[in-house]
């Protein structure tokens, strides 16, 4: 039995297998009283099948912080078609990994075989890019390869069910009794291996409220570009368990302290350092802050919110470059939110489903400042108009600015029967927005007053 405590100073290579340290019941406080019921179904079917069977990483992982897992996985020496053999509701998943899902109602126990060190001396299904990212790998081997091929020594922790210990093959234990997330192997190459471990790295470190190990926070910065040759869906897939769990601040800080938001977020990274007074990030940390307050209140989140927040900074910017190139103020705001859109589909793959809400909720901004009757009318029943009028309070945290019509469009929806009176005023740009081009160097150009046509006998549509 190995000592890991003092071991720990080193990387664990991923080329030579490791004596495992067995931690047993009356060393650790986990209990079958936490774990799911289906897990552990899983478990027991699979050891009586004869097979081994393990619940192992992220669940494992939390339950020793003292977490309760949101999902659990099971680590097996049956094959993906042995386990559907033995389970009616299980299907096979995926080409890159191959995994069988045991389907119970709304939970999911991911059930994946032991994977082999994958060496090029072995024969199989597996298929790595030139620049070493793995494209395939399903070949298969035994408990002590597949420890070695995970990604972090905490998620490499196995729960035995037939003695109730945790077996460790990596030095996982002591790492998440010290709260240290440390890569298994030669971080570089596990990098190149797969990107998107560096963003694994900052959400779990944020989660968890871990260190990055020295050793794995390093080549972070130099590869971060490599995140572009990443899926577009695998990206808005991590983005979202990033800043939609109930750690968003501490995971955008964590993506500036490690050089991550450029390849994540480019336009909002450029943006962010244009704007000297920081007003823009304050908003931007306020608005993730009111987004772990209600996951936590487990209030529903909206992925078009979440991106109306973080993409803002790159909104205000191209708004602010088109308004000092003349453009039409009405034209400026649809050209500006198309663009910061079309960039960032390029990079993650968000949605129609939640980029056109984001972009409405930028694009009736504006409206707040009419006070016309018909129009608050309108604007207090469009469908967008809650979402659009908290992020208008939200923009409080970077100028005060429209404190006036915060406070007018909250009565109005008190009394809405007495709202609207004449003379409204417009901003079109917000005090931030030619904030950023001012520090760019941009001369704004003075916005030209339309003159007023005579009133129709019918009404024309308003832009939005």
């Amino acid at each position: 039995m190995t000592d890991y405590a003092t071991q720990n100073t080193a990387s664990t290579s991923a080329s030579h297998l490791i004596e495992p340290r067995t931690i047993t019941r009356d060393q650790h406080d986990l209990s079958r009283k936490q774990m799911s019921p289906n897990a552990l179904r899983v478990l027991y079917r699979l050891r009586e099948a004869g097979f081994g069977a393990y619940i192992v990483g992220g669940a494992v992982r939390d339950l020793l912080v003292g977490r309760a897992p949101k999902d659990y996985d099971v680590a097996t020496d049956a094959t993906p078609d042995q386990v559907k053999s033995l389970f009616r509701n299980c299907r096979l998943i995926g080409r890159r990994f191959r995994l069988a899902h045991v389907v119970y109602g709304r939970e999911i126990i991911e059930v994946a075989t032991f994977r082999a060190k994958g060496g090029d001396d072995i024969e199989g299904d597996r298929q790595v890019h030139a620049d070493g990212r793995v494209l395939r790998d399903n070949i298969y081997g035994n408990i002590e390869e597949d420890a070695v091929r995970r990604d972090f020594t905490a998620n490499a922790l196995y729960y035995a069910i037939e003695d109730f210990s945790v077996r460790d093959y990596t030095g996982g234990y002591a790492d998440v009794q010290a709260k240290l997330l440390r890569l298994i192997g030669d971080p570089e190459a596990r990098y190149r291996e797969d990107p998107v471990r560096m963003l694994r790295a900052a959400r779990l470190a944020a989660k968890l409220g871990f260190t990055i190990e020295a050793a794995t926070a390093e080549p972070i910065p130099r590869l971060a570009s490599l995140l572009a040759e990443s899926a577009p869906a695998r990206l808005f897939e991590e983005t979202l368990k990033m800043f939609l769990s109930g750690h968003a601040v501490a995971s955008f800080e964590m993506l500036e302290a490690n050089g991550l938001l450029p390849a994540l977020l480019p336009e909002t990274a450029q943006a962010l350092a244009s704007n000297k007074s920081g007003a823009l990030r304050r908003m931007l940390i306020d608005g993730l802050g009111n987004t772990d307050r209600r996951v936590a209140e487990e209030e529903p989140v909206s992925p078009a919110f979440l991106y109306a927040v973080l993409l803002w900074p790159a909104y205000c910017r191209a708004l602010a470059l088109l308004q000092a190139q003349g453009v039409h103020a009405v034209e400026a705001q649809r050209r500006a939110a198309d663009r910061v859109t079309l960039h960032q589909v390029s990079r993650t793959a968000l949605p129609r489903r939640f980029s056109l809400p984001m972009q409405e909720i930028w694009l009736l901004q504006p409206r707040f400042s009419l006070r016309q009757r018909k129009r608050v009318t309108r604007l207090l029943s469009h469908p967008r108009f809650r979402a659009a009028f908290d992020f208008l309070e939200l923009r409080l945290s970077a100028s005060n600015t429209h404190a006036d019509d915060v406070a007018f469009w909250r009565d109005a929806q008190l009394h809405p029967a007495e709202a609207g009176v004449v003379g409204g005023h417009e901003h079109v740009a917000t005090d931030e927005m030619i904030d950023d081009a001012s520090e760019e160097g941009e001369a704004g150009a003075p916005r030209k007053r339309r003159r007023r046509r005579p009133r129709k006998s019918t009404e024309t549509t308003e832009s939005a």
